[in-house]
């Protein structure tokens, strides 16, 4: 298998996971087990929501993002598309789709976002880096979203 194809299962098999919300091991198992190696972040303003603009680092930080993540949101109708392979770089852009729910507020709104994944030799996760629309997250963890 080519490497571009390689890099291609890895990033599908990743984002399938998490669309299909299996348990936290499951989709740990796609991160690299050189835990200094990995970084979550997810960009934008800190002061938006606890679980953006902050560098998320190891296992430890993995862990806490994802536990963040699951206290603030919920998700449905999770889809991925436009995956772009840079085998050069061992990266993967895809963009999402979803429906998400501020848990606390009730309120959901409809986003598109992207993932850039950037993997080790071994085709695991190593950076994780999000691009969202921070200010529906915000808005709705306000309950001002109309």
């Amino acid at each position: 298998m080519s490497h571009r194809a390689s890099l291609l299962q890895a990033a599908t098999s990743f984002c399938e996971s998490f669309a299909s919300q299996k348990p936290p091991n499951e989709i740990f198992s796609h991160f690299t087990s050189t835990e200094s190696n990995i970084l979550v972040i997810e960009h934008g303003l800190p002061r938006l929501a606890p679980f953006i603009g902050r560098e998320f680092r190891g296992n430890d930080g993995l862990q806490k993002y994802f536990q963040t993540i699951s206290e603030c949101l919920s998700y449905k109708n999770m889809h991925f598309s436009n995956y772009v392979v840079d085998a050069e770089v061992r990266k993967v852009s895809v963009r999402g789709e979803a429906t998400f729910t501020w848990s606390s507020t009730g309120q959901s709104w409809d986003e598109v976002f992207t993932y850039v994944l950037e993997f080790d030799d071994n085709d695991k996760v190593e950076k994780y880096e999000v691009w969202a629309d921070s200010g529906a997250a915000y808005l709705a963890s306000q309950g001002l979203l109309t």
